[in-house]
């Protein structure tokens, strides 16, 4: 597969702002004399998945080293460690990085770094651990505060979760009563499994309670 160069669009929300990152990112290839072979635009919020968020097939598409071109670093992912962790995998593949804002073409034509790159990389790393490290500590002083004030963490004991089966329990305990199987009763309700069913009538006690009204 020939060297691709792909511009890189997302959004929320707004089909505006994707064409203005398009006008944004024509207008720098124009003047950098870069030929754009194609758009990957996504209007999705950045807590999707990076499949939702095609990119991982933009990451497919360059396999085979490229270019990518994106208006700014946010575009890229939801936190500075996720975008820094794919920045990495681009760099794995001899990808060239541009981001427009930022001001960085992180591989060059030559497929080398200039110095301003690596350090602007060094120092992103940095900032993703840091991310990493306060959210971590965050988390564990909300923790503690929590249980400073006797709040109980988690959920209670004893907490029933809702089931996929809650709306045919009465069913099931028509079934039981009959004397049928987990492994029946689950063919007969068409979804699930019997282990996941025996699993639900194991915590509800369901069995126990069928056999005494009986």
């Amino acid at each position: 597969m020939a060297k691709q160069t792909i511009a890189y669009l997302r959004t929320s929300t707004d089909k505006q702002d994707v064409n203005n990152q398009k006008l944004e990112i024509l207008e720098y290839a124009r003047k950098h004399d870069i030929k754009i072979d194609d758009f990957i635009e996504v209007i999705v919020s950045s807590k999707r998945t990076t499949k939702q968020r095609r990119i991982d097939e933009l990451m497919d598409r360059l396999e085979n080293s490229g270019t990518l071109i994106a208006t700014e670093l946010s575009r890229l992912g939801r936190s500075t460690a996720e975008v820094i962790t794919l920045i990495n995998q681009l760099l794995a593949k001899k990808v060239r990085v541009i981001l427009i804002k930022q001001n960085l073409d992180i591989i060059g034509s030559t497929g080398k770094q200039d110095m301003a790159s690596k350090i602007v990389i060094t120092l992103f790393s940095l900032f993703a651990e840091l991310e990493r490290d306060l959210i971590s500590m965050r988390t564990k002083e909300a923790l503690a505060a929590k249980k400073a004030q006797g709040i109980q963490l988690g959920k209670p004991k004893g907490t029933i979760q809702k089931s996929m089966y809650d709306k045919d329990i009465d069913r099931i305990k028509e079934w039981l009563a009959l004397g049928l199987s987990g492994r029946k009763i689950s063919k007969h309700l068409g979804y699930g499994t019997y282990i996941s069913l025996n699993t639900f009538l194991r915590k509800r006690n369901i069995r126990k309670v069928v056999l005494e009204d009986k």
